[in-house]
């Protein structure tokens, strides 16, 4: 049995999501220009519905799905982009919602993809910016918190697609 040690309570994490909604809100002034808010599955579908409904506009939502974990607990080499985004971002803002940014190779991917369909803006927010294995140059512009190492569940973040249904974020040991 794997053990659980909390990292970020239930009302840590909500404190941040209603901060970074509220930078968010600033930064794209309220939805004054098209934003595309894009949700990266599965991990980060809790965070991405808490987030969006803190948000002070209503951007257009889509999702993507990559993959570069599977079952284990460190990286592939290989990045699978199995669900591509629907709508068009042409001449719109988008923001890349992430569960956690670790090495960075999946979201950097993601960016450069997302990059050739001629948007205004890509930014990235995640909920957890780790880095201590980081292994491309990447900036994170929102992130919820700051973590320099372990194997983090919960909150929509899994291991072997077990624990995405805990409130808070354990360190899985």
């Amino acid at each position: 049995m794997n053990q659980l040690r909390p990292i970020f309570s239930r009302d840590a994490i909500r404190q941040r999501v209603e901060d970074l909604a509220a930078d968010i809100s600033k930064h794209y002034r309220y939805g004054a220009e098209p934003l595309v808010a894009v949700c990266v599955l599965k991990g980060a579908f809790v965070f991405f519905a808490d987030l969006i409904r803190e948000l002070q506009f209503g951007p257009e939502l889509d999702f993507v799905r990559l993959a570069s974990y599977g079952k284990e607990t460190s990286r592939g080499e290989k990045v699978v982009f199995s669900k591509d985004i629907e709508v068009s971002i042409a001449d719109k803002h988008v923001l890349i919602v992430e569960d956690i940014v670790d090495t960075g190779n999946t979201v950097d991917y993601l960016a450069r993809v997302l990059q050739t369909r001629n948007p205004k803006s890509v930014k990235i927010c995640a909920l957890v910016h780790k880095v201590s294995r980081r292994e491309v140059q990447l900036r994170i512009d929102f992130y919820g918190f700051k973590l320099s190492e372990g194997f983090i569940v919960g909150y929509g973040l899994d291991y072997a697609e077990q624990y995405r249904n805990l409130p808070n974020i354990c360190e899985l040991a």
